[in-house]
């Protein structure tokens, strides 16, 4: 027969008592004890711990294995006991209470770290080369080319308005170059069938 020294609930609902008692391993928590050998109450501040240690030590000697809790409380009551015996007052353990901000895990610190150094790299990198066209951007004219002028002479203003791939572009501008380059295209093809209207409207 293996023997457990554990814990089992007495006290009303939602007021729990414990009993430290001797019982079998296979039976239930509340279950028949063979003894019972001590009471917890964890309510009262601070908390009451009454054992009956001789035949706490009786019934280890005996091969019973007590429960990690039974275990804590059984040092916790020698030491108060200890204490009590030398006249010294030892400190009360207090109830571990919940922080009110979860403690963040070492890789969201390591990450939030990272994060925190990456723009401080990136800022004196853009002061010491800052990457600007030498030429600016000229916008495409929005008026439409005359009937009576050429498809030519609205392709060359589309082409004066594009960025040549030599000139090194910013990252910001090089999306600006791209909706010019797009705006200019359409234009021009506006042009070209303005002027094909009018070739076909003279003949």
């Amino acid at each position: 027969m293996a023997v457990a020294i554990r814990l089992t609930r007495v006290g009303a609902t939602k007021r729990p008592a414990y009993r430290v008692v001797a019982i079998e391993r296979r039976r239930s928590r509340d279950g028949r004890a063979l003894e019972i050998l001590g009471f917890y109450d964890p309510l009262t501040e601070p908390a009451t711990v009454r054992l009956e240690t001789a035949r706490i030590q009786a019934w280890i000697g005996k091969g019973a294995q007590p429960s990690e809790t039974v275990a804590k409380l059984i040092r916790q009551y020698e030491r108060e006991a200890a204490a009590a015996a030398s006249g010294t007052e030892v400190e009360k353990p207090r109830r571990a209470t919940r922080a009110t901000k979860p403690k963040a895990s070492s890789k969201a610190a390591a990450k939030a770290k990272a994060r925190a150094e990456a723009p401080a790299e990136e800022a004196p990198a853009a002061e010491a080369s800052p990457v600007v066209a030498d030429e600016p951007v000229e916008a495409p004219a929005t008026e439409e080319a005359p009937a009576g002028e050429s498809a030519d002479a609205a392709a060359d203003e589309a082409m004066t308005a594009t960025v040549t791939a030599d000139e090194p572009v910013a990252a910001d501008e090089a999306d600006g170059a791209t909706a010019t380059e797009e705006a200019a295209a359409g234009e021009s093809a506006d042009a070209a069938d303005a002027a094909d209207a009018a070739e076909k409207a003279e003949a």
